[in-house]
């Protein structure tokens, strides 16, 4: 079974906003580093966010790739071991199949400064995303 499961994904409008859950499946997902990621269709799947494992340095910290940056927030405010991506200022070319996923590789609590789809592991399922008028 997938370790994660991703929530929340619906159709919206262009300018519209959506929030997006990435829940563990009882592991303990706080002390990783997790990934948010997005694939359209015929397209390859692309690193759009990571948050820091809960404790790792002096605090959480994100980082995000530039076609999210300051529209997309990830966070840990939820439950442990849930995850939310806030995404606003949607765009039709955010339509896909979004994912979460864990560092694959230690120091386990860091992001990858690429945000690469091989630097993480245990994925969900996904949930789709569609932006239209």
């Amino acid at each position: 079974q997938s370790q994660f499961a991703e929530f929340g994904g619906r159709l919206t409008h262009p300018g519209g906003s959506l929030r997006l859950s990435c829940n563990s499946a009882g592991f303990p997902s706080n002390i990783y580093a997790v990934g948010w990621f997005r694939q359209a269709p015929g397209k390859e799947r692309e690193g759009i966010a990571c948050i820091t494992g809960a404790g790792y340095g002096d605090g959480t910290s994100t980082i995000y790739a530039r076609s999210v940056r300051g529209r997309f927030t990830a966070s840990r405010s939820g439950a442990e071991d849930t995850i939310a991506l806030q995404m606003r200022s949607l765009k039709p070319e955010d339509t896909g199949t979004y994912y979460c996923a864990i560092v694959r590789d230690a120091p386990w609590g860091r992001c990858p400064d690429s945000i690469s789809p091989g630097d993480f592991r245990a994925w969900g399922q996904g949930t789709q995303v569609t932006v239209s008028s």
